[in-house]
């Protein structure tokens, strides 16, 4: 028998904090308690999220710490910058429940990182929430860190999709990760639901964005971060997402050229993304000739993975497919969070997509 546990989402409103609650209607062991929101306080959840008719009279409660108060479990699907004050409040009242923050506030290491990028002053470092990400020093897997964790950071969904692709040939000693190349193309969700000029349907359709171009995307950090964490030294990557007309999904062709004395094939490079995981549950690696596409992981919290040599220009190619709000971003919470309460990993997390 599962144990069972209460739930409180802040930004429910939101498109992260929507897909979280899709996400937890469907999981056997969760009850949904308070749902909350800044502007949309008062307003019933029906408003913002109609697909999710199982909830669509619930009233969204201001967000604060009394009003998440008494769960077990708090997800803070909140603007970067806003889940560390919301965290300490919780921790004043004497509240210990396991927080996720869905924002950027607690996944960087180093302070000085976040200061670079953020403008603020830095909340602090929680568990990474990456299940699959690939420790080189430890032999391990982030999921080793995440059992009984009480304080999660969910990755960013650019960093998910690009660190998956290029992890097992880091790992593997294969990559020259002084020269990395990252273009993602990126729905729109993954700019969030403000009503800006820019996001505007009338804009967006039939238009490919480019956005945080020349080194400023604020996940490129965190990339590093998590390549050093694969055995990488030297990292430097050009970062470009691209927002493309559709409403979720990332595909991230990221690439590098072979690292000193390293003589490869596409045989031989997808034997080693192969065995790298073998064992994951979401992150599928494809046959020979067979290329990720977005639609193939819609509503799924699985990533689909290609390698191949591209001999001519001397560079590893990967291309990554994910939902930005599925495995990158509500799905990864999730998962992370069936890892930290003991519950099997893939608990009332869907495999399969929706195509078309």
């Amino acid at each position: 028998m599962h144990m069972t546990f209460t739930v409180a989402v802040a930004g429910a409103s939101g498109y992260a904090g929507g897909e979280v609650l899709r996400l937890l209607l469907d999981h056997p062991d969760a009850t949904i308690g308070t749902l909350t929101a800044h502007s949309s306080a008062g307003t019933p959840l029906g408003l913002h999220h109609p697909h999710l008719v199982d909830l669509a009279d619930r009233v969204l409660q201001p967000t604060t710490p009394q009003a998440l108060a008494g769960h077990d479990v708090v997800v803070l699907a909140l603007p970067h910058g806003a889940s560390g004050q919301v965290a300490a409040e919780l921790e004043a009242l004497g509240e210990d429940p396991v927080v996720l923050d869905l924002g950027a506030d607690h996944r960087l290491v180093d302070a000085a990182d976040w200061s670079a990028y953020y403008g603020s002053e830095h909340a602090g470092t929680w568990t990474y929430g990456l299940p699959e990400l690939i420790d080189a020093a430890t032999a391990s897997r982030g999921r080793d860190r995440l059992a009984g964790a009480r304080r999660i950071a969910v990755p960013g969904c650019n960093v998910t999709a690009v660190t998956l692709g290029l992890q097992p040939g880091v790992a593997a000693g294969l990559l020259d990760t002084s020269d990395l190349v990252a273009v993602l193309a990126v729905g729109y969700s993954g700019a969030g639901k403000a009503l800006k000029a820019h996001l505007l349907a009338s804009e967006a359709v039939g238009a490919a964005v480019p956005y945080a171009v020349g080194g400023s995307h604020r996940h490129i950090p965190e990339l590093a971060q998590n390549l050093r964490a694969a055995g990488a030294d030297d990292v430097r990557t050009s970062f470009t997402p691209v927002l493309v007309p559709m409403s979720r999904g990332i595909l991230a062709t990221a690439t590098a050229r072979l690292a000193p004395g390293v003589t490869t094939d596409d045989d031989a490079l997808r034997e080693v993304w192969r065995a790298a995981y073998a064992d994951e549950p979401f992150v599928h690696v494809l046959p020979a000739g067979q290329w990720p596409t977005t639609a193939s992981t819609a509503g799924a919290n699985t990533a689909h993975v290609q390698v191949a040599y591209d001999a001519r220009a001397g560079r590893v190619v990967t291309v990554t497919a994910i939902d930005n709000l599925v495995k990158g971003t509500a799905g990864g919470a999730v998962q992370s969070l069936n890892l930290a309460l003991g519950l099997p990993e893939t608990l009332g997390l869907p495999r399969n997509g929706v195509a078309p």
